[in-house]
């Protein structure tokens, strides 16, 4: 089964993909760790976050 689509978080810096034991992802926000304005785990797709910044392979978030 393919992933749904996760809008923005997809490139976002501060989305990190969590995977449990019955192999469900969640997509995580690195933002709600501080700040609560950002939910945890966003309703997906995002299509407009105030956060978002653009990942760059081999930059910390």
């Amino acid at each position: 089964m393919a992933r749904p689509r996760a809008g923005l978080c997809e490139s976002c810096a501060h989305q990190r993909i969590i995977r449990n034991t019955r192999g469900s992802e969640f997509s995580l926000c690195e933002r709600s760790r501080t700040d609560p304005a950002y939910p945890r785990y966003p309703r997906l797709p995002v299509l407009e976050c105030p956060g978002w910044e653009r990942f760059e392979p081999g930059r910390e978030p």
